[in-house]
């Protein structure tokens, strides 16, 4: 009877999900709880990009240049995550905390951000008691920086605490498993935050955020409670001088493809994020998809996404190459974008649905293949895995933000001059902005094949694979 309840018990922990994730040093308690810091900064993601961009420019009245310039605010200070991550591979604390204090130090930022933020929005919309226009910008933009800082922090604590608890043989079974918990934290917080705010009340929205806030702070304490072994230090050994951060990027730099690498995140993230803003607009004003419509595309989206990570994790764990799965991922995107960009003359939403679903799809793979390369990457020196995770981190949030400006700019640029008649009768239609936005897209996809190009041929050689060359394997 025992020997039965035994097996039975390894058999229901075999088909959980992401079960062969777990080691003897990250039991899947363990790893599950780590990994609801990758929730709590979805919630803040969809705040900020999503519920708050929408709320301070319908119902309050915010210029959009205005919430632009807030929203922009947590990218900016992403290549910062670099120094986050190294900070964090060389701290020292007297009990031996390396990853903690940041994660700790990163949820008290972002959540102190989103407690202050509904109040300074209000009092930037107007509703104040006094006539000083610099208490709303000032206390906004400190709102938003505060929660970006924050969730920069957080993450790229989290990253490295999981990369160093993982094995070598689970690790790429782990950046999926917070790939996916970051993906059902954007998907929770958006129909929860949604239906709460339905009924739009400025009362109701100070009680929506801070209660976020507070939710943030339960997750991330849940996640990082006994993640990090205590190794009490001396205070010589506390005392004793450490490696400067430009000593660490420059072991990192030449420490093997870190340069290429990161090249690599930032051209494929932007061309992956232009159409972020722009796929709903374009199913509706183009192909006339109603409202609810439209809203499909984020779960189409969501569940390619999910079956990228899902293929992510099984050809990584048959011993595929990171860079080649990556490989696969910008090939999967050039057929996507092709899809969106038919759909339109020929008047196909289900063309248009099958390209938002390999959008994910792309966009999963080149994700995770990404983050697992940085995980894995040989440094040198004083370059720790912190820092090579912190480049990446900031890499991909800088090509996110910025793509997703210069897509809407240039829609609306190229929209412009078709309307005014500065392009030809052929190309004066809504349909034209859309298009360049796409085959920009195309173009920086290829420009990501031809810089991957060298780093799938390095690691080729040096693993000894022989399988037959593909499309990212061509001389570059």
């Amino acid at each position: 009877m025992i020997f039965r309840a035994s097996a039975l018990k390894r058999v229901s922990v075999t088909l959980l999900p992401f079960s062969d994730a777990v080691s003897d040093d990250l039991p899947l308690s363990q790893l599950l709880r780590l990994s609801l810091f990758q929730v709590s900064v979805g919630m803040a993601a969809v705040m900020l990009l999503g519920t708050l961009n929408r709320v301070m420019i319908v119902e309050l009245g915010i210029g959009a240049s205005l919430v632009a310039a807030m929203i922009a605010i947590p990218v900016l200070v992403a290549p910062f995550r670099a120094l986050v991550g190294f900070k964090s591979d060389n701290y020292r604390s007297a009990i031996g905390w390396k990853r903690i204090p940041y994660l700790w130090f990163g949820t008290i930022w972002q959540f102190g951000g989103l407690a202050i933020m509904p109040m300074a929005l209000l009092v930037l919309s107007g509703d104040r008691a006094i006539d000083a226009d610099w208490a709303g910008y000032g206390g906004a933009a400190l709102a938003f920086l505060m929660t970006g800082i924050g969730m920069h922090m957080t993450q790229t604590a989290g990253l490295a605490l999981a990369a160093d608890r993982a094995t070598e043989e689970t690790r790429p079974k782990v950046v999926a498993l917070l790939y996916v918990m970051h993906l059902l934290g954007m998907a929770f917080a958006a129909v929860i935050i949604g239906a709460l705010l339905r009924d739009f009340a400025p009362l109701r929205l100070v009680q929506v955020v801070q209660g976020t806030a507070v939710v943030t702070l339960i997750l991330n304490m849940i996640a990082l409670w006994r993640q990090e072994r205590v190794q009490p230090m001396t205070k010589a050994e506390r005392e004793a001088p450490g490696p400067t951060f430009i000593d660490a990027w420059r072991d990192f730099a030449h420490g093997g493809d870190a340069g290429r690498l990161l090249m690599v995140v930032f051209i494929g993230t932007m061309a992956f994020n232009m159409q972020d803003v722009l796929l709903e607009p374009y199913g509706g004003e183009i192909l006339g998809l109603s409202v609810s419509a439209t809203t499909l595309l984020t779960a189409t989206w969501a569940g390619g996404a999910l079956i990228g990570f899902a293929l992510a994790a099984r050809w990584l764990a048959r011993g595929i190459d990171a860079y080649r799965m990556c490989a696969r991922g910008i090939l999967t995107g050039l057929v996507a974008f092709t899809c969106v960009i038919f759909a339109a003359p020929m008047q196909s939403a289900v063309l248009f649905y099958i390209g938002a679903t390999l959008i994910g799809l792309g966009g999963g793979l080149f994700g995770v293949a990404t983050l697992t390369a940085a995980m894995t990457m040989q440094t040198l020196g004083t370059a720790g895995r912190g820092l090579a995770l912190g480049a990446w981190g900031a890499a991909q949030a800088t090509g996110a933000g910025l793509s997703i400006f210069l897509g809407g700019t240039m829609r609306d640029l190229v929209n412009h001059a078709a309307g005014n008649g500065m392009l030809s009768e052929a190309l004066a239609t809504p349909a034209t902005g859309y298009s360049v936005v796409y085959h920009t897209e195309i173009g920086l996809l290829f420009l990501t094949l031809v810089v991957l190009g060298p780093l799938v041929k390095v690691r080729a050689l040096r693993t000894g694979q022989t399988a037959s060359p593909g499309l990212a394997d061509f001389p570059t």
